[in-house]
């Protein structure tokens, strides 16, 4: 099996692909956040007179090598995502499973479109991924988490591999007793895990990059070794990488030329990856910006 990412729309992808032929859709798609999302890529060295200070209180200077970004504003977020979503409940298995990863900001609509899509009864779980990390406002309570809802196509007949799923320590270890400590528990629907460390070796540069331990937690759990897995906003590739290391195959889409290069530099250092550019599809409604920015935006 050649494990796939292809460059160009994603609408044009969804409709050409076999119904019931894929277990697992985990996207992230924009956020619709009404700004420009960029993300820097920095380089430090040691110095005396560095504008950083390190572990230890060592000084490093930064120099800028690098920055990506995309527009984040669009004058019909649902009506972009509708067509989407409607396509991924027919390429889904019966037993397959849609996890929408999103933010507060978005969630309150995106799930009743959702529910009108895939059934009030197809919903499982809202996930809260809570981070601590960043800047912190002064004017209300500072928003540290992402929401991801789980859609099952069928809610009497999903995959859900309870056994797989990595136990995580117990907060409270001395309640318990050793051996239960010793074990773990299972996360809840609440999971605190953090960011991609900015100096890290998972880092890509990415400006939306999101964790492989959290990634990995959805493919474990969602579907079986062999299944197909897809993303069709896959940006820095992480689904792509999480599936390669724990035995599932890939479909991986996006629009935008600098996460094909990112996912370029991650993913070929894998065998059977490969990258194809679609044809633009004249039915798929490209999102309009608010205002002209010069970023890369979705077909």
């Amino acid at each position: 099996m050649v494990n796939k990412v292809y460059f160009g729309d994603n609408l044009a992808l969804l409709k050409s692909l076999p119904t019931r032929s894929v277990r697992l859709i985990y996207i992230d798609p924009p956020f619709n956040t009404g700004k420009v999302q960029k993300r820097k890529q920095l380089k430090t060295i040691r110095a005396a007179d560095g504008d950083r200070v390190g572990f230890k209180g060592q000084r490093y200077q930064t120099t800028v090598v690098g920055e990506k970004g995309y527009a984040d504003v669009f004058d019909d977020y649902l009506g972009f995502l509708e067509p989407r979503l409607r396509e991924t409940r027919r390429v889904l298995t019966d037993d397959g499973s849609l996890y929408f990863h999103i933010d507060y900001r978005e969630v309150h609509y995106c799930k009743i479109l959702l529910d009108q899509i895939f059934g009030r009864e197809s919903f499982l779980n809202e996930i809260i991924w809570a981070y601590d990390y960043g800047a912190r406002t002064k004017k209300k309570w500072p928003a540290k988490h992402d929401n991801i809802l789980w859609y099952a196509k069928d809610p009497e007949r999903y995959i859900f591999n309870y056994e797989e799923i990595e136990r995580i320590p117990y907060m409270a270890p001395g309640l318990v007793g050793p051996e239960k400590a010793k074990r773990g528990k299972t996360p809840t629907d609440t999971w605190w895990n953090t960011i991609v460390s900015p100096n890290g070796k998972e880092k890509t540069g990415y400006p939306t990059q999101k964790p492989l331990s959290i990634i990995r937690r959805i493919v474990l759990a969602s579907s079986n070794p062999g299944d197909m897995v897809m993303d069709f906003f896959a940006g820095s590739g992480t689904l792509g990488e999480a599936a390669l290391e724990l035995g599932r195959n890939f479909i991986l889409a996006d629009s935008n030329p600098e996460a094909i290069e990112v996912m370029k530099k991650r993913l070929l250092k894998y065998p059977n990856v490969a990258f194809e550019t679609l044809e633009k599809d004249a039915d798929a409604q490209p999102l309009k910006l608010v205002s002209e920015q010069k970023v890369h935006t979705l077909l």
